[in-house]
């Protein structure tokens, strides 16, 4: 078991695919035994082999990561008011957590607009270039925002990559409670995301992307912040019950 966990342990953010004997390297166990471990994980869909013969964490492993008590109870509870926004808005709604320097996307409705949209369920993108992960990273701790300022990386002509320029931009998602982006992550898409609280805490993110956020900022940042507060309630109310339970 532990000789598993080790070579799932060889994968991370920096370490995504990985060949054979890098896995083996990284998990510290010779390579005959590494390659019997990687071939079940494999067979059970927990690694999957790409064309170029490098390995990376398969969608088994998602599936089960769903059956957590946060991620699952956090998805559950927020799924009702998700497709209140998402009837409201019409566009893309994606619940988020912060997990490291990447906003983990919990949940996603497609809109019914054109908008490129790279997320998908299970994705990983970074904090500083979306709307909901920019307001992760506003309320991150200080080392992970440190972190991230220090790997600004261009993914789009208009992406912010000055650390000044996106602590500025943290503080007023602070200030101002909304993030938005506009085709920092993707050409065409635009984003606004409010943070999901439970008591003091943000543990969460809910976003929309669509075409443009001029027009229509402020109808979008009503029912997202109306939906995070829902999401807050029903997290509320879970705790709760979940404390008078004998």
């Amino acid at each position: 078991m532990k000789r598993t966990l080790d070579v799932l342990g060889a994968f991370d953010e920096q370490h995504r695919r990985l060949s054979l004997a890098h896995i083996a390297q990284r998990a510290g166990l010779p390579v005959p035994t590494t390659l019997r471990i990687v071939r079940e994980l494999a067979d059970h869909g927990a690694l999957v082999r790409g064309e170029d013969r490098s390995y990376r964490i398969g969608r088994r492993l998602w599936d089960l990561g769903l059956l957590a008590p946060t991620e699952s109870d956090l998805r559950e509870l927020a799924a009702p008011l998700l497709h209140d926004l998402h009837a409201a808005t019409r566009a893309t709604v994606h619940l988020a957590v912060r997990e490291g320097e990447s906003a983990l996307y919990l949940d996603r409705i497609a809109g019914q607009s054109s908008v490129p949209v790279v997320s998908r369920i299970g994705s990983r993108l970074p904090l500083y270039a979306t709307g909901v992960g920019k307001v992760l990273l506003a309320y991150a701790p200080a080392d992970v925002t440190a972190a991230a300022m220090a790997h600004l990386k261009p993914l789009t002509p208009h992406t912010v990559t000055a650390p000044g320029l996106l602590a500025r931009q943290l503080a007023r998602v602070r200030s101002e409670g909304y993030a938005t982006t506009r085709e920092e992550m993707t050409l065409g898409a635009c984003s606004v995301g409010v943070p999901v609280r439970s008591g003091s805490a943000v543990v969460a993110a809910i976003g929309v992307v669509v075409p443009d956020v001029r027009r229509d900022r402020a109808r979008l940042i009503a029912a997202l912040t109306m939906a995070a507060r829902g999401i807050g309630r029903r997290l509320a109310a879970e705790r709760s019950s979940r404390e008078l339970t004998p």
